[in-house]
C-alpha cells in the first residue's frame, strides 16, 4: 500500500504559476508510475502528467510546454510545476500511484483545488 498527501493548490491569476507536491509513504522507486490527474464537476478524471519509476514522463497535449512533472527520490515526493496557467486549468488535482505485477493497484491522494482566475 501507499498513502499520498498532496499540497500546493490555491488561487492564482491567469498566466501565473503553482507547484503541486505529492508525498508518498514509501520509496517511489518501488512505485511503477506516479502521476497527476484532474477532475472538474461532472467530468471524468483525466491524466495531466505521469512519470515512471525509470523517469520517463508523459503529458496531456493541453499542458505540454506549460507543466513539468518531476520527483525528489530522497523525499519520496513528486511535483507538478504549472506555469502559464489558464482559467481552463481550474480543477481538483489528484496524485496517483500505480503498482503492478500480476494485478494493478491504483492509489489516490485526497485532491487539491487549483483555481485560475481570468
Amino acid at each position: 500500500q501507499v498513502q499520498l498527501v498532496e499540497s500546493g493548490g490555491g488561487l492564482v491569476q491567469a498566466g501565473g504559476s503553482l507547484r503541486l507536491s505529492c508525498a508518498a509513504s514509501r520509496n517511489i522507486f518501488s512505485i511503477n508510475a506516479m502521476g497527476w490527474y484532474r477532475q472538474g464537476p461532472g467530468k471524468q478524471r483525466d491524466v495531466v502528467a505521469s512519470i515512471s519509476s525509470g523517469g520517463s514522463t508523459n503529458y496531456a497535449d493541453s499542458v505540454k510546454g506549460r507543466f513539468t512533472i518531476s520527483r525528489d527520490v530522497a523525499k519520496n515526493t513528486v511535483y507538478l510545476q504549472m506555469n502559464s496557467l489558464r482559467p481552463e486549468d481550474t480543477d481538483i488535482y489528484y496524485c496517483n500511484a500505480r503498482i503492478w505485477s500480476t494485478v494493478e493497484y491504483n492509489y489516490w491522494g485526497q485532491g487539491t483545488q487549483v483555481t485560475v482566475s481570468s
